[in-house]
């Protein structure tokens, strides 16, 4: 397992005690190393969710989408990750928008 995985691995840990804030700085970590890393941008996305930062959680989760644009499931996690910002905000651009990346989710898995 390389180096960056590992990194990864101890930072899920983190997460999983709910200790977000070196969470964060252990994924930022990770993506200055390798900007290219998904599972590090889907996993900002979803601890800057829970920490109420729904912008920085949508940038991340737009990168996802972008480093892997026929991966269904990255448009499932941005469509979460818009919800939530909906709900922690009340913006209504938000709505549309989860439903957008949730049809094209479907699409993919479909093909």
């Amino acid at each position: 397992m390389s180096d960056i995985h590992q990194q990864y691995n101890t930072v899920e840990k983190l997460i999983d005690e709910e200790k977000f804030e070196d969470a964060i700085t252990g994924l930022k970590q990770i993506v200055e190393a390798d900007e290219t890393f998904v599972l590090a941008h889907l996993a900002l996305a979803r601890v800057y969710t829970k920490t109420g930062q729904h912008a920085e959680a949508i940038a991340h989760a737009e990168k996802a989408v972008e480093l892997e644009p026929e991966e269904s499931f990255n448009y499932t996690a941005l469509s979460v990750t818009y919800q939530r910002a909906w709900a922690g905000t009340q913006d209504q651009q938000y709505i549309q928008k989860a439903e957008d990346a949730m049809a094209k989710g479907q699409e993919l898995s479909r093909r």
